[in-house]
């Protein structure tokens, strides 16, 4: 199995256009590299591509990674389709940059299919796409070899979204399994919470790339210096899960999703040298991952 970490930030990116936080200011100034927004392209043979959500930085990921280049034909791509963890915007969006490939094969939790129901109506003007709902802990099968399971970890809807509470999956991790090698990748950038059973799936895997949205619960508030509402966001902050991630050193653990207002972005900070120590990991957009 191979996969490249297409980007690590969270919803807009870093910098934030409309942002001048400390890491946003720094990212403009040349002192720490730009990112773009979480997303992940997974194979299980080098020649089937699956990408685990589409944001509006899609295109610009795309051409920047080789693995993913268009060919052998003029208009033949290795992206066989789209995983989505969740429904929020900045994981959606890139669909309608992805229009001009017929075929795709687009895997969601039903809630996020449902949700996403006028811009399939849209993009089915362009081209028959095929649009599949997962089952949570229901294994099933990727061109290229890989084996998935989705895990609910949130129920939090999208603003767009809102609604009264259901009982229904918004949010989901996906267990990417090579019965080749065996190899196993957990991908949850978002998770409200530590879950019951979690524990058992970061055991299990080799590496983990795991929601590093905030490093602290109240962190947006004091970098902008307005209310936040980051609480309601669903993002469990770094400060609480980094505990949970010591008790699997075996497994290789990588923080992902970083807000641009995230001081793990600088390599200088005290929080970076915090997770460091306890042998997580913040990798670079395009950093590519074999198990």
């Amino acid at each position: 199995m191979r996969a490249v970490v297409l980007g690590t930030a969270a919803g807009g990116g870093v910098p934030q256009w409309n942002c001048a936080c400390g890491p946003c200011t720094a990212v403009r100034a040349g002192e720490l590299p730009a990112r773009t927004q979480d997303a992940l392209a997974v194979s299980g043979n080098g020649v089937d591509w699956w990408l685990v959500n589409a944001s509006p930085d899609i295109g610009a990921q795309l051409a920047a990674t080789p693995a993913l280049a268009p060919g052998p034909g003029p208009r033949d791509t290795p992206v066989r389709g789209v995983l989505f963890t969740d429904a929020e915007l900045d994981h959606t969006l890139g669909l309608a940059v992805l229009r001009g490939a017929p075929g795709l094969r687009v895997h969601g939790p039903a809630a996020v299919l449902r949700a996403l129901e006028p811009t399939r109506a849209v993009l089915a003007t362009y081209g028959e796409w095929s649009w599949r709902p997962v089952a949570a802990g229901r294994v099933f099968a990727l061109t290229g070899g890989l084996e998935v399971t989705a895990f609910p970890v949130s129920g939090k809807r999208p603003r767009y979204a809102a609604g009264p509470p259901a009982a229904e999956h918004w949010v989901v991790a996906y267990r990417f399994r090579d019965p080749a090698t065996g190899g196993v990748l957990l991908y949850a950038p978002c998770l409200a919470s530590w879950p019951a059973g979690f524990d058992e799936l970061v055991a299990e895997a080799d590496v983990v790339l795991l929601d590093g949205t905030f490093y602290a619960p109240s962190e947006m508030g004091a970098a902008t210096g307005r209310p936040s509402g980051q609480a309601a966001m669903g993002h469990l902050p770094i400060a609480h899960s980094l505990p949970e991630l010591r008790g699997h050193p075996a497994t290789r653990r990588i923080y992902t999703h970083l807000n641009n207002t995230n001081p793990v972005l600088d390599p200088a900070s005290p929080e970076h040298a915090k997770i460091t120590e306890a042998g997580v990991e913040v990798v670079a957009d395009g950093a590519v991952i074999e198990l």
